[in-house]
Parts: C-alpha cells; sequence; structure tokens
C-alpha cells in the first residue's frame, strides 16, 4: 500500500478470522490503486456495494440502535442506488440512544473518544482498530504528499496545537507523523501548562515548521507573538494545516499577510463521529476519502436527495464495519462537491465546506453562508489579527452590520481603505448598512470557533437572543481568557 502496509486487526470483532483478513486484503488493494490514482469506476462500485451489505449486516446484527432503526429493511436488497430509502441517523438519536448506536461491546474498542458536548449530550465516539488504520491512511497520504511538496526528502518539526484528552486530535496526527518519519511536539497555547509565550519560545528554540491549529489560532498566535517581540518574518513558522473549522482562501490569503514565511492549507475535514471525511492538498483543497463512504447531498430543509455532487448538507454512510458505522449520518454541515481536475494532488472528489446548516446568516437581502460572509469580510484585506461581525436591527427595520477588526498596528492610511472597501462590499452585497470598527481588543469568543460553531465565534446577531451555540461560546471563551 502507498506509503505502508495496513496493519492486520489484533483484536476488534473476530481477530484473526478469515472474515477479517478478507476485509484487510481487499480494503488494501482498493485503497492502493485509489492513492495511485488507478480505481476504476467499475471496482469502486463493486466495492461500495460489497461493503454497503456488510455494514448493514454488522449494525443491524450487533447494534441495538440500528436493529430497531433499520427493523423490516431487508439488508441484502439495500444498494448504494436505493440506498436514500433508508432513514437518517441524526444527531438526535446519538445524543438520544449514546452507547446503543455502537455495534459492538465498548472493550472491543482500541479507544474511547466522545464529542465535546458544546451543543448537547456529549456522545461517545469509541474507535476500533478498522476505524483507526483506515482512518489515518487518508491522513497519512495527505501529509506525505503536501510535505514532500513543501520540503521535499526531509522531514520538518511539526507542531501540534489542539487537545488530545477525549479528543482524536492528538492521537491522530501523532500517529500519522510517527509513521513518516516526522519529530512532532503537543504546544497547544490554549493549555494552562503550555500558553502562547512558552508556545512561541518552543517553536523558535525547535525550529517547528509546520503547525496543526484550528484557523483562529493562525491569527491568535500572530497576535501573542507581537505582544511578546518577535518577528513574525523571523520565526521559522511555513506552514499552517488548519481543521476545526472553516478556512476560506481569503482568511489563507490574509493569514500570508502576518506570516511572511507562511502559508495556510486545510488538512482535514471530519468529526468524533464520523472520522476523518476529507484531507488536504498542496493546492488548498480537500478531497474526500471515498473508499471509506458512500456521500449524498441533501436540501437541508426538506430532506430530498440531491445526488453527490453540487451543494447541499452532507450525509454520510460509512463503509468500514467497525465499532461505530453510521447510516445515512446528517453531519449538519453544509458543502460544496465537485468533482477532482485531472492530475489533482489527492484522488477523491474536492470538497468545500461553507458551513453549519444552523449557522446560515439572513442579513439584508440575502441568506448568507458562513464562509460567504467570511469571504466577503477578508476579501483582499490583509494585516487582519482577527474580526467579529455585530448584526443590529435599525428603527426602520432594516439591519446594520459592524464588522470590528484588529488590524496591524503602523497601517496608517492603509487602515481606512480596508475599511471602506469591506463595508462597501458587505452594502453590495446585503443591502444592508455596513461600517468598519477597528478594535485592537476583540472580544476572547472569537477564538472559540473549532470548539463550538463558526458562528457563535464571530457573529453577534442583535436582533435576537443568543441561542445555546452562543451561550456555551461565551463560557468557552471565559476559560480561554483565565488561561491564556
Amino acid at each position: 500500500m502507498s506509503g505502508g502496509r495496513l496493519p492486520a486487526p489484533g483484536g476488534a470483532g473476530q481477530p484473526g478470522s478469515a472474515a477479517a483478513d478478507d476485509f484487510w486484503s481487499a480494503y488494501g488493494r482498493v485503497s492502493d490503486d485509489f492513492y495511485r490514482g488507478e480505481l476504476t469506476t467499475a471496482d469502486r462500485e463493486r466495492w461500495e456495494s460489497r461493503r454497503l451489505t456488510a455494514v448493514l449486516r454488522h449494525v443491524t446484527g450487533r447494534s441495538p440502535f440500528y436493529r430497531r432503526h433499520l427493523a423490516g429493511v431487508d439488508v441484502e436488497a439495500v444498494t448504494p442506488a436505493n440506498l436514500a430509502e433508508l432513514p437518517f441517523t441524526t444527531k438526535d438519536d446519538l445524543r438520544r440512544e449514546m452507547h446503543g448506536v455502537l455495534s459492538g461491546p465498548l472493550h472491543e474498542a482500541r479507544i474511547y473518544y466522545e464529542t465535546t458536548g458544546t451543543t448537547g449530550a456529549a456522545t461517545p465516539c469509541p474507535r476500533g482498530e478498522k476505524d483507526i488504520a483506515t482512518s489515518n491512511i487518508a491522513v497519512r497520504e495527505s501529509w506525505r504528499r503536501m510535505l514532500a511538496a513543501r520540503f521535499g526528502d526531509r522531514m520538518p518539526v511539526v507542531g501540534l496545537m489542539g487537545p488530545s484528552e477525549l479528543y482524536a486530535f492528538g492521537d491522530v496526527f501523532t500517529a500519522v507523523a510517527a509513521e513518516l518519519g516526522a519529530c512532532h511536539v503537543k504546544i497547544w497555547p490554549e493549555s494552562p501548562r503550555v500558553g502562547f509565550r512558552k508556545a512561541l519560545r518552543l517553536i523558535e528554540e525547535l525550529d517547528v515548521e509546520v503547525l496543526v491549529c484550528a484557523p483562529a489560532l493562525c491569527l491568535s498566535l500572530a497576535k501573542a507573538a507581537l505582544h511578546y517581540g518577535y518577528d513574525l518574518a523571523e520565526l521559522p513558522v511555513k506552514l499552517f494545516l488548519t481543521l476545526g473549522e472553516i478556512c476560506t482562501p481569503q482568511f489563507a490569503d490574509n493569514v500570508a499577510t502576518l506570516w511572511p514565511q507562511a502559508v495556510v492549507r486545510p488538512t482535514l475535514y471530519g468529526s468524533q463521529e464520523a472520522l476523518c471525511i476529507a484531507t488536504g492538498a498542496d493546492s488548498g483543497a480537500l478531497h474526500l476519502a471515498l473508499p471509506n463512504y458512500l456521500v449524498e447531498l441533501i436540501d437541508p430543509d426538506t430532506g430530498t436527495v440531491l445526488g453527490d455532487t453540487g451543494e447541499g448538507e452532507l450525509v454520510l454512510t460509512m463503509l468500514v464495519d467497525g465499532i461505530k458505522p453510521l447510516i445515512r449520518y446528517r453531519t449538519g454541515d453544509l458543502v460544496r462537491i465537485v468533482p477532482a481536475e485531472a492530475g489533482a494532488p489527492l484522488p477523491g472528489p474536492r470538497i468545500q465546506v461553507v458551513g453549519r446548516v444552523a449557522d446560515r446568516i439572513p442579513l439584508g437581502d440575502v441568506t448568507l453562508q458562513p464562509a460567504e460572509l467570511e469571504a466577503a469580510v477578508l476579501e483582499g484585506v490583509s494585516g487582519c489579527l482577527g474580526y467579529q461581525v455585530v448584526i443590529d436591527r435599525q428603527p426602520d427595520g432594516g439591519d446594520a452590520v459592524t464588522v470590528r477588526m484588529d488590524l496591524l498596528p503602523g497601517a496608517g492610511p492603509e487602515r481606512g481603505r480596508i475599511g471602506e472597501a469591506v463595508a462597501a462590499r458587505l452594502r453590495e452585497r446585503t443591502g444592508a448598512h455596513a461600517r468598519i470598527v477597528v478594535d485592537t481588543d476583540l472580544d476572547p469568543v472569537t477564538h472559540t470557533g473549532s470548539f463550538v460553531s463558526w458562528k457563535a465565534a464571530r457573529v453577534v446577531d442583535n436582533r435576537s437572543g443568543p441561542d445555546r451555540a452562543a451561550l456555551t461560546a461565551r463560557q468557552v471563551a471565559h476559560r480561554y481568557a483565565i488561561t491564556t
């Protein structure tokens, strides 16, 4: 297999069984062909059909929830073509059923994770050996190619800026760095045992060239570096690999104006529940890990299936019969999917995450997706250390938008030009009144996007009271302010 063989299972389910051996052999062939760009349409369809049947047998035989949820379904008759006849699995299902969703007892897993629980009950997300190996290979292939494109034959030191405890972040990237032979250091600046000052010292002393973090941390780290007297052009960081919230091209372009040596590339789109859905290429695009999923797009309001390309809410059916495979799982994410162009650095359709379904924002004459609002705010902007959008209702009933922006000091007249351009763009695209305020002391809630939601972190909507996500973000921001 590209970059090394997959490990054989050592205990999940039925270790050493003929069925397990058959899975690893078949998965290895399909994955090899996929990452070499040699997987034919016929072979992919044959793999998807066989794996769908295997997973449906698995969940109806071993998961109490799916035994009820799919009662009366002839799983042998379900194919990718008629998959839409099955009911959705929702986040509410996962919160209600908890361990009842699992396809097997917990001791068959290899590691336990759970969701953050910021907007609802934290749900169990254990992973078995099949889950870990088949999900991590997508990350490994992404990193192998991207690091080779940036650093050639040598491996850079990688800084992991994220929690590990009950979340997969630290374990996934630790494992992948080890497989690739890259030294890594865990320097999460929000940790009270690390903090920004120590993180920056370690980045400089250890010559850390790659940082894996949420997009907001690219800005927070720059602001902290300036506070502690660092020259951003002298720090060794050359590549930010981002995950956890939307990262638009406009955001990435702005980060490059703060960090002269660095570029931003999305590295992973996934979740605790659904594992690694897509990984990043050096082009800046995310590509779906096709051997592991069947993908559908639906209308988020009606549930109508829209196909597997275009724009809609992402629905996933997992093709690996691990400890918690999900069937027709509504992710709640709005995405755009298009076929990969010829010669793309990674195989699989390209996917762009435009925001959460719940984060759509009616503003003026339009409804904007999070990515559209961020693009409007940051298009052509340089030197922005952070921003927040405040929406108010005007006396005449119209909407007024105030964008608070933390800009690099010393820009002089450039600040006015940036502000005028942003305000004019927002007025043109939304019809709302818009103004820009330069504010070097932004609300700490802007750092909470990867913990709660992009909207809760970036938008204060005074037209209505704060929702549960906004209140949770406030609590997270309070802890952030204390620890940093």
